[in-house]
């Protein structure tokens, strides 16, 4: 008998595997699979025999006679049988309620009905096709278990049409969002809301998101030119004490020395210009340096950025709408990707 961990985990994992209740619990679940997966054919089979399309059926295979046999014999039988097995199943759930009330196997003793509402429902006539939740839950719960109820083939495909139905009623179902909540941003005007209040609630965020941008990418451009950039201010300096010709002619009204310190102001100008680029860089070049003195001049950039305010911003309103729009865009179009026709095309190529 095959055996696993999942045993463990099934409802007979106070039983051991080899024990007689065990086998018992076993052979009571692949009974009830089996006459209610049977009860289900026989009704359908009545269903369509009883049928004006089953009636043309068996007269165009003339056939009449064994369907006149079935309508005045076999049917009535039929109805008395699925009475006794609608009658049957409601006295086999009051045993297993009270069993789970005794055993405690939930919480509440009343828990069961709600938890089993499948089978609750199932007794009704007009919802018989619950009944096959049950025997799907059972054997389930027996491939948990490690029985091989269906081929690896068969579960392979049915999982893969599962996930097929499964992903088209989702897909159904978040196009049908998206395009109501497009429709609903581009028709009201509550949208102008929503933006102030997202804004107003991520302020925090956006200014530290900001702060670290600009500190992990303009800090390293600035270390990297710094040099540049001071020597560059240091010539702009310079070439501004040169331009200017009234330093010059007063400097040249000195006698012998007045060309000497025309050019000690022109030098001292242009140091004076690479060390004032210099300090002013510091604090964005090396913004880990900062001292209560001198804080973090990107935090405090990104703060005052993040209090400005977005009402009646018509920019930044049709910057969020274009975002928003887009995002919308991008997300149905992913959504409209057919998933199980990938995985079909691949299945394909692999046996090519």
């Amino acid at each position: 008998m095959p055996q696993n961990d999942a045993v463990k985990k099934s409802k007979y994992h106070h039983l051991d595997p080899d024990s007689w209740p065990f086998k018992l619990y076993l052979a009571y679940d692949i009974f009830m699979v089996f006459i209610i997966i049977f009860n289900l054919f026989c009704l359908g089979m009545n269903f369509f025999l009883m049928s004006n399309i089953g009636g043309w059926f068996f007269s165009t295979i003339h056939l009449s006679s064994v369907l006149e046999f079935y309508r005045e014999h076999l049917h009535p039988w039929v109805i008395s049988t699925e009475a006794w097995f609608i009658i049957f199943l409601i006295a086999e759930l009051l045993v297993r309620w009270g069993i789970a009330i005794i055993n405690r196997h939930h919480q509440r003793w009343f828990f069961f009905p709600f938890i089993h509402w499948y089978e609750v429902l199932a007794v009704i006539p007009h919802l018989r096709f619950l009944r096959l939740f049950r025997a799907g839950s059972i054997a389930y719960r027996l491939y948990e278990m490690g029985y091989q109820i269906f081929p690896a083939s068969l579960q392979k495909k049915g999982l893969f049409y599962y996930r097929v139905v499964m992903e088209e009623l989702s897909d159904r179902i978040v196009i049908t969002v998206l395009d109501g909540l497009k429709h609903e941003l581009s028709t009201s005007t509550t949208h102008k809301d929503l933006i102030s209040s997202l804004v107003q609630h991520h302020r925090e965020m956006f200014a530290q998101v900001l702060a670290e941008m600009l500190q992990e990418n303009l800090s390293r451009e600035l270390r990297a030119d710094r040099e540049r950039i001071a020597k560059n201010v240091g010539q702009i300096v310079n070439r501004a004490i040169e331009d200017t010709p009234e330093l010059t002619q007063l400097l040249r009204l000195i006698p012998i020395v007045g060309g000497r310190i025309e050019q000690q102001i022109q030098s001292i100008g242009q140091r004076l210009g690479e060390n004032i680029t210099q300090g002013l860089i510091d604090p964005f070049a090396d913004p880990a340096a900062s001292t209560a003195d001198s804080p973090n001049l990107y935090a405090d950039i990104s703060k005052r950025i993040s209090q400005i305010e977005v009402e009646n911003n018509a920019q930044l309103d049709a910057l969020v709408r274009s975002a928003v729009f887009e995002s919308l865009h991008a997300v149905r179009k992913q959504v409209k990707v057919k998933q199980w026709q990938q995985i079909m095309q691949e299945q394909d190529q692999a046996k090519d």
